[in-house]
């Protein structure tokens, strides 16, 4: 009788799903990697949205840097797995719905913007170091393709921090 039992709970132990192929965790790592890096430039979008709004008088220097950086949100999040959808508040739920933190928000882009212009320009090509320095992190996780995107990238922030502060200057 025992060995019935015994036999009975091996075979059901068959039913498990195969484990992913090296290439499988690989492109799932990769689609990972490229949500993060997006992540990670859509806070430095948000960061431009919010010196904008608090002085439309830049508009017109920041409109092709801001560009540039939405292009390259676009180009890093190709390929990404698309973000779970946020769970929708109840209707009976007290108070406005408020979507859960991001983990991937850094603190500047949460960071009140400067009321003068030329400080608010140092904050934010100090977030554009920022993100370049991650993006440049990333580069040693990264496959030869991506990493050579992210590179990219991570040059055209450090040029973009240099015209929103030296190119400024002369």
């Amino acid at each position: 009788g025992g060995a019935a039992v015994l036999a009975a709970c091996t075979s059901s132990g068959d039913a498990r799903p195969e484990p992913p192929s090296a290439a499988e965790r690989a492109a799932r790592a990769e689609a990972a990697l490229r949500a993060r890096s997006a992540a990670t430039g859509r806070t430095l979008l948000g960061r431009y949205d919010a010196v904008l709004a608090a002085h439309p008088a830049l508009a017109g220097r920041l409109a092709p840097l801001r560009a540039s950086v939405a292009a390259h949100v676009k180009a890093l999040g190709e390929g990404a797995a698309p973000p779970a959808p946020a769970p929708k508040a109840p209707a009976s739920a007290s108070g406005p719905a408020s979507a859960p933190a991001s983990p991937s928000a850094s603190p500047t882009a949460a960071a009140p913007v400067p009321a003068d212009p030329a400080a608010a320009l140092t904050d934010l090509a100090a977030a554009e170091r920022a993100t370049a320095d991650t993006h440049t992190a990333t580069l040693l996780t990264a496959p030869p393709e991506y990493a050579r995107l992210l590179a990219s990238v991570a040059a055209a922030g450090a040029a973009h921090a240099y015209l929103l502060t030296e190119g400024a200057r002369g």
